[in-house]
């Protein structure tokens, strides 16, 4: 069953929340300590693909076993995402939307169409 379509920001935010609280987390979350737990995920999650070649992580992702370790380790970044705006009051939608336009202004079309260059370089 297809689920991103469906669940929202803020359901995601309330069952990590309701997780965290049964277990008496809060103690250990705060902001600085789930940015290096989410650098630390990251960086399990780079682990996959460390070495790899195009075509092996094509190979990867088409294991079923291999994808799930991969969606496992994405799943995790997103939990800690989703843990630090929850707890810090940040609404996602809101950031990534003021962050789009951000990065609308510094990569028009015009300049960065096809282009890997950094906005700084154009």
């Amino acid at each position: 069953m297809v689920k991103d379509n469906k669940t929202t920001i803020h359901e995601l935010k309330e069952k990590v929340r309701r997780f965290c609280e049964v277990r008496d987390w809060d103690q250990f979350h705060d902001i600085k300590e789930l940015a290096i737990a989410l650098s630390i995920e990251a960086s399990e999650l780079l682990e996959h693909f460390r070495w790899k070649t195009k075509e092996e992580v094509k190979k990867a992702l088409e294991n079923s076993e291999k994808r799930e370790e991969i969606s496992d380790e994405m799943a995790d970044c997103l939990y800690f995402i989703i843990r630090m705006a929850q707890m810090n009051n940040i609404d996602l939608s809101e950031a990534l939307e003021r962050k789009l336009e951000k990065n609308n202004k510094r990569y028009p079309v015009e300049k960065a169409k096809g282009s890997s260059k950094k906005y700084t370089e154009f």
